[in-house]
């Protein structure tokens, strides 16, 4: 009979912390999943188009000249060019690609996308001179359109908009960094660990 109770107890105790095993398990895989589906929608936020908008002007001089008889004769063309451009840098996240580790809780982010620069050009012609053996032709403007861009990218090259847009970037995805962070998990690009915003913009290739 005694036997049977101290059977009967030890069963019971069993069925209790298998039961009690089974809903810390249930609790624990709910709180992942949780985290997880938290990430992800934090990571859906910041996946969008950041765009850092600037405006650049200049002016240039253009000539030509045709010459015939030996050079003997020449013909001139010229114009001043006025060059009002809006330039935009931006990044689109939603190209951003990631993977999360749920077991490790850990993000890795695989691959940031390059930015897109595009140079929208108001360019206006003033004082005109041409004569009939030497016109301004599609070639002409083609030209003088290939200077302008070039000169362009070079002043955006030497101004701010590429770093403040790189800002910008920082900025959008330190949301993801503060939320690992509060959440317990971790942050890595490249094998390292991101601990802060400082270690983001120094070790994300941009």
């Amino acid at each position: 009979m005694l036997k049977r109770i101290i059977v009967g107890i030890i069963i019971v105790v069993g069925v209790f912390l298998a039961f009690k095993f089974c809903t810390f398990k249930k609790e624990d895989d709910s709180t992942l999943d949780y985290n997880t589906n938290l990430i992800q929608q934090q990571i859906v936020n910041v996946g969008k188009l950041v765009v850092t908008e600037g405006h650049f002007s200049e002016v240039i001089t253009y000539k030509n000249q045709q010459k015939y008889m030996m050079d003997m004769l020449s013909f001139e063309k010229k114009a001043l060019v006025i060059v009002n451009a809006d330039v935009t840098v931006s990044y689109d996240l939603h190209q951003m690609k990631y993977d999360i580790d749920e077991a490790n809780k850990t993000i890795t982010i695989l691959s940031i996308p390059k930015e897109e620069i595009k140079i929208s050009p108001d360019i206006k012609f003033y004082d005109v001179e041409q004569s009939q053996m030497n016109q301004f032709t599609g070639d002409d403007y083609n030209k003088i359109n290939k200077t302008v861009r070039a000169n362009l990218a070079k002043k955006i090259e030497k101004s701010s908009l590429k770093s403040n847009a790189q800002n910008r970037l920082i900025s959008e995805l330190s949301k993801i960094l503060i939320l690992t962070n509060t959440m317990g998990w971790k942050l890595q690009y490249e094998g390292k660990e991101i601990t802060n915003e400082k270690e983001l913009q120094q070790d994300l290739k941009l």
